[in-house]
C-alpha cells in the first residue's frame, strides 16, 4: 500500500488527547449536556497556561462535572460529595508547588460543600475552582438545588421553585475570593482565557460556567439545549468589572457575564508562614 494511502487510514489525532484518558472515552455525560464544553476549556487553558504539568491537580466532588477527574490525563482525584475544596485545601497546603484545580457542579460545591467553599476563600486558599452551574442536581434525579432560579420546576418543586437562588460571584466575593468570573459554555474563547487568568492568578479564584442540563432541567422547563444557547446567546450581557452584588441570573432581563473581580492579597499559605516566623 502506497505510504499516503497508509496515512489516511490512521486515526484523527485530537489536539488534546495528551490531556485525556482516552481509553475511558466515550464519556458518560448526556448528549447536550454542556460539562464537556467546559472541561475542554479547562483542558485548552491548562495547555495555554505555561504551567509544568506534572505540578496540575485536578480535584472533582460527585456529580455529573465530577467524571471530569476520570478523564485527565493528569494527577487527579473524585472525592466525596461536597469535600473536593478540602481535600484540594489539604493537597495544597501538603505541597505549595501544586497547583490545584476544583472542578464541580453547583450542587457539590454550593449545597453540601457550601461551608468548604467558604472557609477557602475566605482563607485565600491558592487554588482554581471551577464550577458547572447546571441549575439542579442533574446527576441524581433533577432535585432543586441551592442555583435553581425562582419559580422553576424540578423534581422535587414540580409547580415551580418557591425559593431564591444564591448569586454564586456575590457568594464568592463576600467570602474573599481574588477573582470571580462568570461565563456560558457558548463562550468558549472567554471561558478558556479566564481560566488562564484563573490558574496563573496567586490566590482563591473562582469561575462559574453556566451549562445546560437538557435531560432534567431543560425537559422540566420545556427547554431544549439549543434553546438553551439561544438564550446564552441572546441575554449574555457582558460587563467586566461588574458589582459581584448585581449580577443576580435573570433569565428575561439579562444574563451577567465577564470577569468581575482580580484583586491581590496574601494567600492562606504566605500568613501561615508569616505567623510561624513570628512565633
Amino acid at each position: 500500500m502506497p505510504e499516503t494511502s497508509k496515512k489516511s487510514l490512521k486515526s484523527p489525532v485530537h489536539p488534546l488527547d495528551d490531556l485525556l484518558r482516552t481509553d475511558r472515552i466515550p464519556h458518560i455525560w448526556c448528549s447536550g449536556c454542556g460539562t464537556g464544553t467546559a472541561f475542554s476549556s479547562t483542558l485548552t487553558a491548562i495547555k495555554g497556561s505555561g504551567l509544568e504539568l506534572d505540578s496540575v491537580v485536578m480535584v472533582s466532588g460527585i456529580g455529573c462535572s465530577g467524571r471530569a477527574a476520570g478523564y485527565i490525563k493528569l494527577d487527579s482525584y473524585h472525592t466525596t460529595h461536597g469535600r473536593a475544596i478540602p481535600f484540594a485545601t489539604g493537597m495544597k497546603l501538603a505541597n505549595p508547588k501544586l497547583n490545584v484545580i476544583v472542578f464541580s457542579g453547583d450542587g457539590d460545591l454550593f449545597a453540601i460543600g457550601g461551608n468548604h467553599f467558604i472557609h477557602a476563600a475566605r482563607r485565600n486558599m491558592d487554588i482554581t475552582v471551577i464550577c458547572v452551574n447546571n441549575l439542579n442536581y442533574g446527576m441524581t434525579g433533577g432535585q432543586a438545588a441551592a442555583t435553581t432560579p425562582f419559580l422553576a420546576k424540578t423534581s422535587t418543586t414540580t409547580v415551580g421553585n418557591p425559593e431564591a437562588p444564591f448569586n454564586l460571584p456575590l457568594l464568592a466575593y463576600a467570602s474573599g475570593a481574588t477573582y470571580i468570573a462568570r461565563w456560558t459554555i457558548l463562550h468558549t474563547r472567554d471561558l478558556t482565557n479566564s481560566i488562564i487568568e484563573a490558574l496563573n492568578k496567586k490566590g482563591f479564584s473562582f469561575i462559574e460556567v453556566l451549562s445546560p442540563c437538557p435531560v432534567n432541567y431543560g425537559r422540566r422547563n420545556k427547554e431544549k439545549s439549543l434553546d438553551t444557547l439561544k438564550l446564552y446567546q441572546e441575554k449574555g450581557i457582558i460587563k467586566n468589572n461588574s458589582n459581584p452584588a448585581d449580577t443576580d441570573i435573570d433569565f428575561e432581563k439579562g444574563i451577567i457575564l465577564g470577569k468581575f473581580v482580580d484583586v491581590d492579597r496574601a494567600t492562606c499559605i504566605e500568613n501561615y508562614d508569616k505567623t510561624c516566623r513570628l512565633v
